[in-house]
């Protein structure tokens, strides 16, 4: 007898018990009850496990706090997980930069890198917890990440947890995130990755409950959808989250065209699907759609929402009783979610699942620490540098660090984070590479527009009085006057933009933002600093484009770098001093000013994001500075002329002319002029990031699937090469990719 007690919490006398009371019929020729044989197929002992459940025990299944199943030998497990950038919400762990900082290493296998980084941290804490009999909300191995939703309006406060604006690159990380998640074994997931949120969703958030999105097919099937058919198709994500908004007035969390049509018929997906936290609920009490909580239900398990984040599923007792949906629409789902704890291998011995073997001791190791000191390092991004301010030279002595974000921990993390161990502020960062040569002066200057709200206390929870406004100016005048250059951490905070917040300041409203400007605080600040002539450099934190115009215009250097991650401290020293040589790349626009946007309600692609914007931007997609200069000397494709199912590989040479060995970002973007189709104005469709030493001049091999080229036809209802001839304009940006090659697709 086989008896599958590893880190589930079965007792071996509990599982005798059951076996002596089981089914014989349910037995395989050796007496094993079927589904604790881990020699049958998966399917094979799912369903002799869900034929043994009654209709209540299978519908309590179908809510993501899954209750404990005894007479079965089932323990309660939670669905509910977070990883967006490490293991969030379970104490320490390793914090990697938020995701739009991810992105902003245009490096997949990095990502790829730091994903299985991660999923080793879920293993080591699953361990530990379900030793400890924890089987509790965020201790499981099913993660809600990654949001892979297209960042179109700057506006939009969850736009961090994205990986930018554009399809194509939001496909190439997402797809090498989710392979680093689920592992590479051909039986067992390391953990499970969840591609949400499905579909067509971007805010704004206060109306995210009711709001109904409409676009245009063009724009569904070449903007919102991709990147979930990349990570679908390409990196085998096993689960969907719905999204809580309507989409052409169908719920997303339940919606026939988003989950069965395309999902599951279309791309072929056999994973599970789940609801957003209360989206079945929304069904009924925001969208108005239905009268209750059973045909809510019933509508979303019909659709093919499996389980749903609340409680809304236990109704489906009485809607089976009242004739809308059978039990064995219900069995449907319930096998889903059974065979992805199978393939889990939680009900299978520890000698069998190869990830048994990761220790709780493999969390927050120093290896780990220094991973996501590189993600720090790759996604920082110099967006302007006059007169070579940076890096510091050896004739500075003294630097003024000043602003409201220069010793805060809370803008290294974003939002769905977890604990570090040891995070490293901007300021600690700064001290710590000066050493003993330079002296580092600091002063807060002024407030962060949420501390307010959010003011320091002491031990016994009561607030610390602070310094009046113009204290901390003329403390932070005063030190700036005495130092050769200052440093002014400023921008934007994660307790001003995220997910459904209570913020309603000037330029913020419910975790959106109303204007791309820096807070008129630090603007005002920043033109008195100015005044004292001491070269400005401005350090920017934040999750989404800011528009410098208003203050930022005498500071001499600009750095961003995000919500940077545990080490982003040490990653902002490296970079200011020239021990890190940056090269990270804007993963959105930077537009001058939110009136050069649509309306945020409005879905259409048009006049967003650098694919349709006919602007000029403050800073385009794909740009950022080196300490070093890269020419781009020629480029050819290895032929002619293609067919659609080839890939086109393009040598460019690029020369280092700069004095620092460095990174270069080679991105490819393709027109076509001729064609019947209204395009975008170009497309990203490939890229590589490549370190050139100074002096030398290396040939980049830049590789892009013909099958990107394509374009929705609606008159096919499916996508479409369209034969002749394609511009690929190479460069180091969308804004000054020139170096053009034109080749032929039949």
């Amino acid at each position: 007898m086989i008896v599958p007690v590893n880190r589930l919490g079965m007792t071996i006398s509990m599982f005798i018990l059951f076996l002596c009371a089981g089914n014989a019929s349910a037995q395989d020729n050796s007496g094993i009850v079927k589904y604790t044989n881990p020699k049958l197929s998966v399917e094979e002992r799912v369903s002799d496990l869900v034929s043994r459940m009654s209709l209540k025990e299978k519908v309590m299944q179908m809510q993501n706090n899954a209750p404990a199943i005894s007479r079965l030998g089932i323990p309660a497990y939670n669905w509910w997980s977070e990883c967006l950038h490490g293991v969030a919400r379970n104490g320490i762990a390793t914090v990697f930069p938020q995701a739009i900082g991810m992105a902003a290493t245009w490096d997949p296998e990095l990502i790829y890198k730091e994903a299985d980084v991660i999923s080793t941290e879920a293993r080591a804490k699953y361990y530990e917890c379900s030793s400890q009999g924890k089987r509790g909300i965020y201790q499981g191995l099913t993660f809600w990440s990654p949001n892979i939703n297209i960042f179109r309006d700057p506006r939009w406060g969850r736009g961090q947890e994205t990986y930018g604006e554009d399809p194509f690159l939001t496909g190439r990380i997402g797809i090498e995130f989710v392979k680093g998640l689920q592992g590479n074994d051909p039986k067992y997931f390391k953990v499970i990755a969840t591609a949400k949120h499905y579909a067509v969703h971007s805010g704004p958030e206060p109306a995210r409950h009711s709001f109904d999105a409409w676009c245009s097919e063009r724009d569904l099937y070449e903007t919102y959808l991709p990147a979930f058919e990349y990570l679908i198709r390409c990196g085998k994500a096993y689960s969907v989250m719905g999204a809580y908004n309507r989409f052409w007035n169908e719920p997303c969390t339940a919606s026939d065209l988003l989950l069965d049509k395309i999902l599951r018929k279309k791309w072929g997906f056999s994973g599970y699907v789940t609801s957003d936290c209360g989206a079945i609920w929304d069904i009924y009490n925001g969208h108005k759609l239905q009268p209750d909580s059973i045909r809510a239900s019933v509508l979303g398990v019909k659709a093919g929402c499996d389980l749903t984040c609340g409680d809304e599923y236990t109704s489906l007792v009485n809607a089976v009783k009242k004739g809308y949906i059978s039990e064995s629409e219900i069995d449907v789902s319930v096998k889903r979610l059974f065979t992805a704890r199978f393939r889990l291998g939680l009900f299978d011995p520890d000698s069998l699942v190869q990830w048994s073997r990761i220790k709780p001791s493999e969390n927050n190791t120093p290896s780990h620490d220094q991973l996501a000191l590189k993600v720090a390092e790759e996604s920082m991004i110099l967006l302007k540098n006059e007169k070579n301010t940076l890096p510091f030279g050896k004739n500075i002595k003294k630097i003024a660090v000043i602003g409201p974000y220069a010793d805060r921990v809370t803008v290294l993390l974003g939002n769905y984070c977890g604990t570090p161990s040891n995070p490293v502020t901007i300021l600690k960062g700064i001290r710590d590479m000066a050493g003993s040569k330079i002296d580092v002066l600091y002063a807060k200057g002024v407030d962060g527009l949420e501390d307010a709200s959010y003011p320091p206390k002491d031990k016994s929870g009561k607030p610390i009085p602070q310094p009046s406004a113009t204290d901390l100016e003329a403390q932070a005048l005063q030190i700036a006057g005495m130092a050769d250059a200052i440093v002014f951490v400023g921008g934007i905070s994660p307790y001003l933009e995220g997910e459904e917040m209570d913020v309603n300041i000037p330029g913020f409203s419910g975790g959106d933002r109303t204007s791309l400007d820096l807070p008129a605080n630090q603007a005002n600040f920043l033109k008195k600093l100015a005044i004292i002539e001491k070269p400005i450099v401005l350090v920017l934190t934040n999750g989404s484009a800011l528009a410098l115009g208003r203050g930022a215009e005498n500071v001499k250097a600009v750095l961003e770098t995000w919500y940077p991650g545990q080490k982003g401290g040490i990653a902002v020293a490296e970079v200011l001093f020239g021990k890190y040589n940056p090269a990270g790349r804007l993963p959105v626009t930077f537009y001058n000013s939110v009136d050069e946007l649509p309306p945020f309600t409005e879905y259409s692609m048009k006049g967003r994001t650098y694919r349709y914007f006919t602007g000029t931007p403050l800073y385009p997609f794909g740009f950022g500075l080196s300490y070093s200069k890269f020419k781009y000397l020629e480029a050819a494709a290895d032929k002619g002329k293609y067919s659609s199912a080839d890939t086109i590989k393009i040598n460019v040479k690029v020369k280092n002319e700069g004095p620092l060995d460095g990174d270069e970002v080679a991105q490819v973007y393709f027109q076509k002029k001729d064609s019947k189709f209204e395009r975008p104005v170009k497309s990203l469709c490939g890229f590589l990031r490549k370190n050139i030493r100074n002096g030398s001049t290396e040939t980049i091999v830049l590789k892009v699937a013909a099958n990107d080229l394509r374009i929705f036809d609606p008159s096919r209802q499916d996508y479409y090469i369209e034969p002749g001839t394609y511009d690929l304009l190479i460069g180091p940006d969308s804004g000054t990719a020139s170096l053009t090659v034109s080749i032929e697709v039949r």
